[in-house]
């Protein structure tokens, strides 16, 4: 049984590059929508970190982005926000995806909007 000591320590190593998207919160106010954004990506510095993340509609239309322009090393998980998001009437949820300077997009979060 000894062997399966090695094996059982790589999981943690394999999920450690992937940013992702923990919370969303959002609200309309007079000049669009305000996302709050939790996130969160085990940063290691300047070579690997979260740089920003970006909301879409469901057929790809990016609405908006939030850049990151420093790592969060110390700080996990973090929350974002970005604000005058300009969302089409009608559209009832919008899909989230954060991104590290390394590896690029992490997987979709969809957000059903408040009031939908």
């Amino acid at each position: 049984m000894r062997w399966l000591v090695p094996v059982l320590m790589f999981p943690a190593v394999a999920f450690a590059d992937v940013p992702q998207i923990l919370a969303v919160e959002a609200r309309e106010g007079r000049f669009g929508w305000r996302f709050d954004v939790t996130v969160e990506h085990a940063d290691t510095g300047w070579e690997h970190y979260v740089d920003g993340w970006t909301v879409h509609l469901p057929d790809g239309t990016m609405l908006g982005a939030r850049d990151l322009l420093h790592p969060h090393v110390a700080e996990q998980p973090f929350t974002r926000s970005l604000f005058d998001v300009v969302i089409p009437e009608g559209t009832t949820e919008v899909i989230l995806r954060a991104n590290d300077n390394l590896h690029g997009q992490s997987a979709e979060f969809v957000y059903r909007l408040p009031g939908s």
